[in-house]
């Protein structure tokens, strides 16, 4: 009876359905069926036939227990599933409630037909429906049927089972009882048995029609929680994922500003920002290569999470930078903290090795300020914390704040000063002969600030990359240069060099050897008078500066590595860029008279430039004890104060044509 498109699971609804509403009507139906069996009884006791309707109210009482036994044993049907079972299970559990649903409607319906065989055998206690009893047992037994259909309205064999067996007994007893109207009344007991049957099959078309609308609307608002749910879940999971760092779990920028702008909204104690960055990673990455690299990043993730206290924010901000933010007030004192977590950070990793990995880390603990504000603050001393060394830590404070204004205003104010001529180039000279000849001429850019005074030459050019006036920089000092080699030529100095440093980043964001040669060839200078020094303050990507400084080289302008014997400098980094000249770091210089020590490097570093045909000079000469040592070492270039200082480009070409040996 069930539609043609009920699927398997709601036709299991439909019938857990009937059998609940089945039990239900039996239940209710028992004691209206023992009462009028105990009446039965009573008149046939009363008509002189007390054994048969004792017996008979025994056996109908049987009966009727039977059937409230089997309204009340346990179906697996009706049980509520467990949640959380794997899928095929699930489904083996439900053909088995279905199976066990279908097995106790079947009982229910026999043990129906068999209290309608009881009903049947009222005949016996009313001679076959002729005794004076016969009215009585007739509106009995009609009202007991009609009862029946009534309450089963859920599943049809069930009232049938149960009403045919004594109404059919009724209508035989009356036809062989014989008469006219014994025979009309039997036939009207036929006619009422169709229509009760009838009756109970469209009661539980209606049953159904019912219940499947009950178990779809169900179904569909399971459905919707069911998707609502997904949906609510897959929102969450989008939102953790634009919040957090897929690769060690952390926030990410987006979610740490997310939670520490709702944290420092919060009344209380100042909070304290770090900004960390590990030191040596990108050596990890480029040894063991970028999977033991992500190994090395969630291992640092989880010592950062095991020595951080209790609510504190982490974050991952990309590659090897994190964030954390914390209160102070009640935990450990930040300077305490960030020696706890480059403690954590060097132990050593036991799965793998990390090689020499290390950690800086800028503070900034301040009440009031904006995150912005913070970030930048602790940015600034992470710079300054790097500057000094591997595994330190910096807190920001007044003079990192004026460090911070000056680079703030640099940036600001750089392209008004290359707009109207503020920034300059000066010229240091380098010497030859053991410091008594001019031999070149090292441009140095030069800007006073209007409120800080003199800007650092490295904070310029850092300047100019946050302002993207990288290439306008450059081309300003490549003016300058120009000019110094065109003077120098018309005075008579042909064959003095003039270098311009290029910093790696200006290399990488400029097409440096475009630029440069161009102008030699606008200008008609020669290129083997240019020196190009790269500086070495970060680490060399050399793949990406090799074929512009192969160019300039091919072109026979020189390449000199500036600061070498410190840093990233190294003897591939030699063959790779062609590099006609090295500089001896300042460094391995100064105090040179009284170290054995840097005696023995600078000592190396000659040697190594007389295997290598390279010209080596040495910078940062400061006192006359160690130009006399560096003189004793053989070194042929020289460079620093004690020999000159920088001066403007007009102090600069004098001094150098004062020097020509026709001078005198």
């Amino acid at each position: 009876m069930s539609p043609a498109g009920d699927g398997p699971d709601l036709r299991a609804s439909i019938r857990r359905d009937q059998l609940e509403s089945v039990r239900l009507s039996v239940r209710q139906a028992i004691p209206v069926n023992a009462v009028l069996g105990a009446t039965g009884a009573l008149v046939a006791v009363q008509a002189g036939q007390w054994q048969a309707g004792l017996a008979w109210f025994a056996v109908s009482s049987a009966v009727n227990l039977t059937r409230l036994g089997l309204c009340r044993a346990p179906c697996a049907g009706l049980a509520a599933p467990e949640a959380a079972r794997p899928e095929a299970l699930l489904a083996e559990e439900a053909r088995e409630a279905a199976r066990s649903v279908d097995r106790h409607l079947r009982l229910a319906t026999l043990a129906a037909a068999l209290s309608g065989v009881v009903w049947a055998l009222v005949a016996l206690l009313c001679e076959g429906y002729t005794s004076p009893q016969t009215l009585f047992y007739l509106i009995v037994v009609c009202g007991i049927t009609a009862g029946s259909v009534t309450h089963g309205m859920a599943y049809a064999a069930i009232p049938a089972s149960f009403i045919a067996p004594p109404l059919l007994t009724v209508a035989g007893c009356l036809a062989a009882a014989g008469g006219f109207d014994r025979a009309c009344l039997a036939v009207t007991v036929l006619l009422y048995l169709a229509a009760l049957l009838r009756s109970a099959v469209e009661t539980e078309r209606g049953f159904r029609r019912t219940s499947r609308l009950k178990n779809e609307a169900t179904a569909l608002a399971r459905a919707r929680h069911e998707a609502h749910a997904e949906a609510s879940a897959l929102a969450d999971e989008m939102r953790r994922r634009a919040t957090h760092d897929a690769l060690t779990g952390l926030m990410n920028r987006a979610g740490f500003a997310q939670g520490a702008e709702a944290r420092l909204l919060r009344p209380g104690p100042a909070p304290c920002l770090m900004l960390l960055d590990l030191d040596g990673f990108k050596s990890v990455n480029d040894v063991y290569g970028h999977s033991t690299g992500d190994r090395v990043l969630i291992e640092v993730a989880r010592r950062l999470r095991r020595t951080l206290p209790p609510g504190a924010l982490a974050a991952r901000f990309g590659g090897d930078e994190f964030a954390v933010l914390y209160d102070p007030a009640g935990g450990l004192p930040p300077a305490d903290l960030a020696t706890a977590l480059i403690q954590a950070v060097i132990e050593p990793f036991e799965s793998f090795d990390a090689g020499r990995l290390g950690v800086s880390i800028g503070l900034c603990h301040a009440h009031g300020p904006s995150l912005t504000q913070m970030l930048s603050c602790a940015d600034e001393a992470l710079y300054a914390a790097k500057a000094a060394g591997r595994n330190r830590f910096r807190i920001f404070d007044e003079g990192l704040r004026g460090r911070l204004e000056m680079r703030r205003d640099s940036e600001r104010d750089l392209s008004h000063a290359l707009a109207e001529n503020g920034l300059a180039v000066w010229f240091q000279p380098i010497f030859g002969e053991g410091g008594r000849r001019v031999a070149g001429l090292e441009a140095l850019v030069r800007w006073h600030h209007p409120v800080h005074g003199w800007v650092p030459p490295g904070e310029i050019v850092a300047a100019a990359a946050r302002a993207g006036l990288t290439e306008s920089l450059l081309r300003f000092i490549l003016e300058q240069v120009c000019g110094a080699m065109q003077a120098l030529r018309a005075g008579g100095l042909p064959d003095i060099r003039v270098a311009m440093n290029v910093s790696p980043r200006e290399m990488a964001q400029v097409p440096v050897d475009e630029i440069v040669l161009d102008r030699l060839r606008a200008l008609g200078l020669a290129p083997a008078l240019l020196e190009i020094e790269i500086t070495e303050e970060t680490a060399l990507d050399i793949e990406a500066v090799q074929d512009k400084l192969l160019a300039l080289s091919r072109a026979g302008i020189r390449v000199a590595l500036d600061d070498f014997g410190i840093g990233y400098s190294s003897l591939a980094s030699l063959r790779q860029l062609r590099a006609g000249r090295v500089k001896i770091d300042r460094s391995l210089v100064t105090g040179l008279s009284t170290s054995d020590d840097k005696r023995g490097l600078v000592q190396a570093v000659l040697g190594l430039g007389r295997a290598l045909g390279l010209e080596v000079v040495a910078e940062g000469v400061e006192t006359a004890e160690d130009l006399a040592a560096l003189r004793a070492l053989g070194c042929p270039f020289l460079q620093g104060y004690h020999l000159g200082r920088p001066v403007p480009a007009e102090q600069a070409l004098r001094e150098a044509l004062a020097c020509r040996p026709d001078a005198a």
